[in-house]
């Protein structure tokens, strides 16, 4: 497991659809160190902080295995931080990672604390309105991480788990449960007591699976 590549970008101004949008998910990447701090890395801001940022939802990754499907659905030309993510990674899926884990990248460490959700902001970086539902569907949503101790890392350094959750719910786990692919209520059990978890997450996942339920007996 490594770090691929680090990408980071400020807000910038595109219009879309005959409007102005402003938005943080052009990125780049970036050579050598970069510094991790509690809420971002250096050379990165988020645009709209009622969405994106914040502690639990400091830096986002995302699997470099991913862009070969996206290649063969015709998403191209791809290269690292094109879907808005700090850390392009390889050997890692959201079959693999749990909420909760805690890994060190360089001298980092980072705890998991939720998926990445589809927004509007998907679909001006790609110029496709229909952008936002491929990446719904596809489950192909990589994950947040929040800084649980600061420090640098730079692409090609190696991906370490230093400790892994006991209730076991990966992110693949919790977006199955999210979009009603499995509405399992042991893993509602289980993923509802991780710390690393949002409040927000908690009553989210609770009010969906029971709307799930619903729709399952109607």
């Amino acid at each position: 497991m490594k770090l691929l590549s680090v990408n980071v970008g400020t807000p910038q101004r595109h219009e879309w659809l005959g409007q102005t949008v402003t938005t943080s998910i052009f990125k780049s990447p970036v050579e050598g160190e970069v510094r991790v701090a509690k809420l971002n890395l250096a050379g990165d801001e988020q645009a709209d902080l009622t969405v994106h940022g914040g502690v639990h939802k400091a830096v986002y990754a995302y699997p470099h295995e991913h862009y070969a499907w996206w290649l063969e659905h015709g998403i191209r030309p791809l290269k690292p931080g094109n879907f808005g993510e700090n850390l392009t990674i390889e050997g890692l899926l959201e079959s693999d990672i749990h909420i909760g884990d805690e890994l060190e990248i360089g001298t980092a460490r980072f705890a998991v604390t939720q998926p990445r959700l589809p927004c509007g902001k998907l679909q001006v970086r790609f110029n496709r309105p229909e952008m936002t539902k491929v990446f719904y569907n596809s489950r192909r949503f990589g994950w947040y991480f929040k800084v649980t101790r600061e420090g640098t890392l730079q692409a090609g350094a190696p991906i370490t788990i230093v400790n892994r959750d006991p209730n076991a719910v990966s992110v693949a786990d919790l977006i199955a449960l999210y979009t009603g692919d499995r509405p399992d209520p042991d893993v509602l059990r289980r993923v509802i007591t991780v710390e690393a978890l949002p409040e927000a997450w908690r009553e989210s996942l609770q009010e969906r699976v029971e709307h799930h339920k619903k729709a399952s007996a109607s």
